[in-house]
């Protein structure tokens, strides 16, 4: 028909590295995994979303790469968002209550109201067990006196047999499913179809990457990063650089910068800016403002 747009051909992309990928479980923890199902766009989807907004705009792979570089930098999210995954992960449920406050997925989880849950748990190795961190209210910190460890380790194991066995014992006695599984401990596995566009994927992994995040749950982002990196090679390579190595710099850590940069030190400069370094009785702050600022310092300087 005279005057009609030009159709566009389309294919759905295809990653051959992703795509030998696809069903096989990447083991985390004991019992755990991470799968990646199945993969829709990659970094040509990104730019084909953004030229709608942009028109033509530029073709080449140079041109492309810069075009994603911007919009990450930018954070222009829905071009990001014309990219999904589908996995497969098996968790601890303690693992998995914190997974789920990510909002920003669709989830179907395995459910113990219809099945049996099988005998698997978490058992931590020794070098996870730790004492309560002095700095992070929520992680651990320095080791445990070997025997405190294997005690730890002991009782865990027989409190997680004694559950199953009650659990099994629940069953046969004729206790429905949804009410014999509250028997069960937080270390007992589940697993679940997460579905999440990599705008949200990036967030999730700026979180569950970050050091102060805990230590099982990075080790699952850290194998959805590895997949994703595969689908959208161009894209992660500006997350990495603009989100994760990136620093973030507030109003009062701007002031203390530039004070740095006008030669003060940095007691001065923390004191300009207002960002305390030391309590009201002089002893050093474990926290706070001024030695998150510190430690962006640190980090700037290598």
């Amino acid at each position: 028909m005279p005057g009609s747009p030009k159709e566009t051909p389309m294919g759905r992309p295809s990653v051959p590295a992703a795509e030998r990928l696809i069903g096989v479980h990447r083991p985390v923890l004991e019992h755990g995994f991470v799968a990646l199902v199945d993969y829709m766009g990659d970094d040509s989807a990104i730019v084909q979303a953004a030229r709608v907004s942009y028109g033509k705009g530029t073709k080449s792979v140079r041109d492309d790469r810069g075009l994603i570089r911007y919009l990450l930098r930018h954070r222009h999210t829905t071009p990001f968002e014309m990219v999904e995954f589908k996995f497969l992960a098996r968790m601890p449920i303690y693992i998995a209550r914190q997974w789920i406050r990510h909002r920003s997925a669709s989830v179907n989880e395995y459910s113990a109201r219809y099945s049996v849950v099988p005998d698997e748990f978490d058992l931590p190795e020794a070098e996870r067990i730790r004492a309560q961190s002095t700095r992070n209210r929520q992680g651990r910190g320095e080791p445990l006196p070997g025997p405190a460890v294997a005690q730890f380790r002991s009782e865990l194991e027989r409190l997680q047999k004694e559950s199953y066995a009650a659990y099994q014992d629940a069953l046969t006695a004729g206790v429905a499913r949804e009410t014999a599984r509250l028997v069960l401990p937080l270390s007992t596995y589940t697993q679940w179809y997460w579905k999440i566009d990599l705008w949200n994927l990036f967030h999730f992994l700026s979180l569950r990457l970050d050091p102060h995040a805990q230590e099982e749950i990075r080790l699952y982002a850290a194998e959805l990063a590895a997949l994703a990196k595969l689908v959208v090679p161009v894209a992660f390579e500006a997350f990495e650089e603009y989100t994760l190595s990136g620093l973030l710099l507030s109003q009062r850590e701007q002031t203390a910068v530039r004070a740095l940069l006008g030669g003060a030190s940095v007691t001065d400069a923390c004191a300009l800016a207002e960002l305390p370094l030391n309590k009201e009785d002089g002893t050093p702050m474990r926290t706070g403002e001024g030695v998150e600022f510190l430690e962006k310092l640190t980090r700037l300087r290598g």
